[in-house]
């Protein structure tokens, strides 16, 4: 649909709505209706305003549901659940924050990190592109008393306005907008952004760095994921369609590292580097033993103090999986063979495979 048409419905819809009144059926129709032309805040607005008309319709509880969810992801459910990540965060910013602080928060969530810088005594702008997650992350607030010390800005952090957002540069930059691979929710560019603009030059930011990592590696089921015979028939061929990565969670026991661990790149988040892509090759030596491909994870320094990591086999739980990079065939290894690794990224991704000898 044009931009046009999509104006012209957004009109009709807007009549309608001044025309229907309030009823909750009525509100749950526009809210779909809305989210299908992608006003996402004016569909929010309704599917909560259709909830609280008629809270106990289940139909219009699941049709609220399926508007108010499509958008966030599933991983909201699960990091707040990480103790080890909060309790990282909660240190780092312990060790910063007075009742004199103005803290910017990049990605609201829940409002668990603003939270916890208001329980502080900070006051905190948060900003949270997603028009659903920032109108529940505005109810937690309230619910949990503090809404006169946190401030829910429902953008993007690059579209904040210093002085109308903010009033004036942020002492802390706290963030956690870093993904399994470290780079793909642009934690580089929404960081350089906001040093340039809405941050002091000697701010605290919570991570001060990110470390890509990985290690030569075991995954005991890698070859189920292929394709070979089925019914008499080879399909082995569909398997050039296969994802170059996968997902596994840290605390599975099917993924055994077979080296040390190393850092693949470093990366400031307090603006200090130049955003630019960068490669490097790692050479990875062996403690023996099967190995078909190389696990990728991933280290938050919240500060010189703090921090945070995820790696594989120590029997931890994460909120964040690591990425397993399977060679295009296993290797037997013996102590000491060294392997090299090449590794690429740039703003948003990361690329890691084997080098030829």
């Amino acid at each position: 649909m044009s931009e046009l048409a999509n104006q012209d419905r957004l009109a009709v819809l807007d009549r309608a709505r001044e025309l229907l009144g309030d009823r909750a059926d009525v509100a749950m129709g526009l809210a779909r209706q809305y989210a299908a032309v992608g006003c996402q805040a004016k569909a929010v607005e309704l599917a909560n305003a259709a909830l609280d008309g008629a809270p106990g319709d289940g139909e219009i509880r699941a049709l609220a549901g399926e508007v108010l969810a499509q958008t966030v992801p599933d991983w909201h459910f699960v990091i707040t659940r990480d103790q080890v990540r909060n309790q990282a965060y909660a240190g780092a910013l312990a060790r910063v924050v007075t009742p004199d602080t103005l803290v910017l928060e990049i990605g609201t969530g829940t409002g668990l990190l603003a939270m916890m810088a208001a329980r502080l005594g900070a006051r905190v702008v948060t900003c949270e592109a997603n028009a659903a997650i920032a109108a529940a992350a505005r109810e937690v607030i309230t619910a949990n008393g503090l809404a006169d010390r946190i401030s829910v800005v429902n953008k993007h952090s690059t579209a904040l306005d210093l002085m109308e957002d903010l009033g004036r540069r942020a002492d802390v930059l706290v963030s956690e907008i870093v993904s399994n691979d470290m780079l793909s929710e642009q934690v580089l560019p929404s960081h350089a952004d906001a040093a340039l603009r809405l941050i002091r030059p000697d701010a605290h930011v919570i991570p001060a760095r990110g470390r890509i990592r990985a290690a030569l590696a075991h995954d005991a089921r890698a070859g189920t994921r292929l394709m070979d015979q089925s019914s008499g028939f080879d399909l082995s061929a569909f398997n050039r369609l296969a994802r170059v990565h996968y997902e596994i969670r840290v605390a599975d026991p099917r993924l055994a590292l077979r080296s040390s661990p190393a850092d693949l790149f470093t990366l400031a988040f307090d603006g200090s580097q130049p955003s630019r892509d960068g490669r490097t090759t790692l050479e990875l030596v062996s403690s023996g033993g099967p190995v078909n491909g190389v696990v990728q994870w991933l280290a938050l320094d919240m500060d010189e103090l703090g921090l945070y990591e995820n790696e594989p086999g120590r029997g931890e739980s994460s909120c964040w999986a690591s990425l397993f990079w399977p060679f295009a065939a296993p290797l037997d290894t013996k102590p000491g063979d060294v392997i090299r690794i090449g590794g690429y990224h740039t703003q948003e991704r990361v690329r890691l495979w084997r080098q030829p000898d």
